[in-house]
């Protein structure tokens, strides 16, 4: 006896089922990467100094990548130093702020998916600088301020996820 499909299956609907399957697939995939994702931030506080060493033996050179964006601009300072390094997920419209030290904050504001506003705070929790631009994966931003003795400190935000 041989097992016959429904009627209405046994044209179009059969045939159409595979595609079926990949288009709600497909549609997953951007919903995940799209509309409701969450994005992964990597954030250093970096010292810019002449010195050749950080007085603070905790201090260590700024990985390559970090290195290179800062080698590309016209900057004065010869080394560079990673004070601290976190990551934490914004979601999509939303914000997360986090202490870099106790001298410093910042706070990164999800806009749109493609979007991003960057606040650094100082040790009083007053904003110093507000930036709004879009900030792929791959690509660093990079926001800078003047600190005593010819040095100067940076904040590197990238997103990795």
């Amino acid at each position: 006896m041989r097992y016959m499909f429904p009627r209405a299956l046994q044209g179009g609907l059969l045939v159409l089922l595979p595609h079926l399957l990949l288009g709600l697939a497909l549609r997953a995939e951007v919903t995940e990467m799209g509309q409701g994702a969450e994005t992964k931030y990597e954030v250093q506080l970096i010292w810019a100094t002449n010195d050749k060493k950080s007085p603070n033996p905790e201090h260590k050179p700024v990985e390559p990548e970090i290195r290179k964006k800062l080698d590309e601009l016209p900057l004065r300072w010869e080394n560079y130093f990673e004070v601290n390094r976190k990551e934490f997920t914004v979601s999509k419209g939303g914000r997360v702020r986090e202490s870099l030290s106790e001298k410093c904050a910042v706070e990164i504001r999800d806009l749109d998916g493609k979007q991003v506003e960057v606040k650094l705070f100082d040790k009083a929790g007053k904003a110093v600088l507000e930036r709004r631009q879009p900030l792929a994966r791959g690509e660093i931003l990079l926001v800078s301020g003047n600190a005593p003795a010819k040095t100067a400190w940076f904040v590197a935000i990238k997103p990795v996820k």
